[in-house]
């Protein structure tokens, strides 16, 4: 062999491997979680969906003529939602959530995450 095809061989053998590098699945990858709305509406929070996990995102939807607020009792999240607004929760973390509207306090629910 001459020392060019030597050469075309290697590049040859880099792009064999790299094509199939990329094409190997990744099997790590966090699937898209699912997403799920909430109305505020009569001054109170819609039903909170169950089986949440994390990865999933609330969309709370404000229909009343009055803001709201989606405030965690941990202080993890506070979310300032004016009438007609909606803002979206992505759920990150396993755990148990209290909420209230800081603006109207008998507004109080629950929101469960799953692993």
């Amino acid at each position: 062999m001459t020392a060019l095809s030597r050469a075309n061989v290697r590049t040859l053998s880099i792009a064999v491997f790299a094509g199939l590098v990329a094409s190997i699945p990744v099997s790590n990858a966090v699937a898209a979680g699912r997403e799920y709305v909430v109305p505020m509406a009569n001054m109170s929070f819609g039903p909170i969906p169950t089986g949440l996990k994390a990865g999933d995102t609330i969309v709370f939807v404000n229909k009343d003529s009055v803001p709201h607020t989606v405030t965690a009792r941990n202080h993890s999240f506070d979310l300032r939602i004016g009438p007609g607004q909606s803002r979206r929760l992505n759920l990150t973390k396993a755990g148990s959530y209290p909420i209230y509207c800081i603006l109207h306090a008998p507004m109080r629910a629950t929101i469960t995450v799953g692993t």
